[in-house]
């Protein structure tokens, strides 16, 4: 399907295809004409991309090049045709990587796998584009990583603009369970990143991690695949090959399907290929988990990952998968209901049920859900977009009272020195002035934010710092770290019949306004 797709984008253009798909080098380049339109040229010194051509037209950046983060440096760059397939490695003399770039006659498509033995210097590992952005002005979402007339307002990536609005290449990322298919488009293509089958699964921290897609200044359109990072990483490194991913022009707006086709790598001898020959699966039910959410499942160890969503009906088959033993977890969105474990062993298919463990607690009140995500509270729907501080956003302050509110007005992250704190006013008739469980889920902590409550004249313990990520989140449309949920049995003494209030405020330090202690909301409740 993407081979008939891009053959018609080119056709759809007017053009020749270039004349022959090959080969070609010089003591300084490798040059690859892919016969589909797309021809590129690679250093030989240090494997960067310094030529991407599409129907002749030049889309490859003039101060920066295209390469793994922002180039490998010297390395040992060699060509070859395998089996019908243009294969060039490059092995970084200095860095613990060696990278592929495969190309398939008559796709204009570079299928690329990124094979590692350590962790790369300053803690991440990417793929990165560095493209014209006359040629292609529309980057991932849109502006929003688009920092052109703006300035730097929190660290070197947050940007505001003269209207108020704000930019940050952060703003671009979704998480990897959505993210197999993201490109940046212009008026005569668009160029897109492809992570099909199992390209997510030696990244680290699972299915909810999410990272920078594209950004864009005055002169370049930058389009990423991020395949380790340390933004709000939740476990360490994995080793090996990160891939097979691809990156392929089309038509303007004509995305690419996400079943791309890698398994010809089995016959190229690239470094930590597994083949489907030499994987397992697991299968099974996952019940428990109400319908109106997404039922996730998720397998990790030290050395994989990968995950699935379940049928409406519960039943899942996991991706093929390295043999060995995992956790395997359930999640309700993004709200940790069960864990369990599993062994996959080579060419079989593991049935592996699994229950949600959530209890059906009798509530007095609650506000959102325990899904995992803000969304559903005050500036949850903006806060993957724009910096808490965008003219955009709701006022961060208000009071919400049980029966007369909706979850829209509370708000989804609370900070110790910005907009602070939050009121929850509440009536209890006289049989239910006894002892409650008060319960505040969140989904992500900053400078060791956690909630501090008070009804009346209780105060409840101060249940510590949880573990502390050492990387802004909120700032930077992030949402997601370990998922803490805080219990505080409330004593009789703290009611009364009739209304009541519970306040709601941060502990912990941090600096002035939006980069003080914070943490963002999933749900709270007042247990019956």
């Amino acid at each position: 399907m993407l081979l008939l797709s891009l053959v018609t984008t080119a056709l759809a253009f007017g053009q020749t295809v270039c004349a022959a798909f090959g080969l070609t080098s010089t003591s300084t380049r490798f040059k690859v004409d892919t016969d589909a339109g797309l021809v590129f040229e690679v250093n030989r010194a240090n494997g960067d991309i310094t030529s991407l051509k599409y129907n002749s037209v030049e889309y490859q950046g003039t101060t920066k090049m295209t390469a793994i983060n922002s180039g490998l440096g010297t390395s040992t760059v060699t060509g070859e045709t395998i089996n019908g397939y243009i294969k060039i490695t490059v092995k970084a003399s200095g860095l613990p990587v060696t990278h592929y770039f495969v190309v398939k006659p008559k796709e204009a498509t570079i299928y690329m796998g990124t094979y590692i033995t350590g962790q790369v210097d300053p803690g991440e590992l990417r793929w990165l584009a560095r493209l014209k952005k006359s040629e292609l002005p529309t980057g991932v979402h849109g502006n929003v990583g688009d920092t052109t007339g703006c300035t730097a307002f929190e660290g070197k990536d947050t940007f505001k603009c003269s209207n108020g609005e704000t930019r940050c290449k952060m703003y671009t990322s979704d998480r990897f369970i959505d993210d197999i298919v993201h490109g940046v488009s212009g008026p005569k293509a668009s160029l897109w990143m492809i992570m099909p089958g199992v390209a997510y699964e030696t990244s680290a921290s699972g299915p909810f991690m999410r990272d920078i897609n594209s950004q864009s200044g005055d002169t370049d359109q930058e389009l990423y695949w991020y395949m380790n990072s340390g933004h709000l990483r939740t476990e360490p490194w994995r080793f090996g090959l990160q891939g097979p991913y691809a990156m392929a022009f089309t038509a303007p707006g004509v995305k690419p399907p996400k079943d791309l086709d890698t398994s010809f790598f089995s016959t190229l001898s690239i470094l930590g290929y597994v083949p489907a020959s030499s994987r397992g699966s697991v299968t099974g039910t996952a019940t428990g988990v109400p319908s109106d959410f997404e039922t996730v499942l998720h397998w990790h160890n030290t050395a994989a990952q990968y995950w699935t969503k379940a049928t409406s009906s519960g039943s899942f088959k996991s991706p093929l998968m390295k043999p060995g033993t995992y956790t395997m977890k359930l999640y309700k969105q993004e709200f940790l209901v069960a864990t369990d474990s599993v062994t996959v062993t080579t060419g079989q298919t593991i049935t592996k049920n699994i229950v949600s463990k959530e209890p059906n607690t009798t509530v007095i009140w609650r506000i959102g859900n325990f899904d995992g995500q803000p969304f559903e509270l005050k500036n949850g729907d903006k806060i993957e977009r724009m910096h808490p501080s965008d003219v955009r956003m709701a006022q961060w302050t208000g009071t919400y009272t049980v029966r007369t509110s909706t979850a829209k007005d509370f708000p989804m992250a609370l900070w110790s020195k910005q907009g602070n704190p939050a009121t929850i006013n509440f009536s209890l008739t006289q049989a239910q002035v006894k002892a409650h469980v008060l319960r505040i889920g969140t989904t992500l902590s900053f400078k060791g934010g956690r909630p501090s409550v008070k009804i009346g004249s209780w105060t409840g313990a101060d249940p510590g710092a949880p573990v502390l990520i050492d990387s802004r989140g909120l700032t930077r449309g992030a949402y997601r770290g370990y998922g803490e949920v805080y219990t505080w049995g409330v004593p009789a003494s703290a009611f009364k019949s009739g209304e009541n209030t519970l306040t709601v405020g941060v502990s912990g330090n941090g600096d002035a306004t939006w980069l003080s202690a914070n943490y963002i909301v999933d749900a709270l409740e007042l247990q019956d």
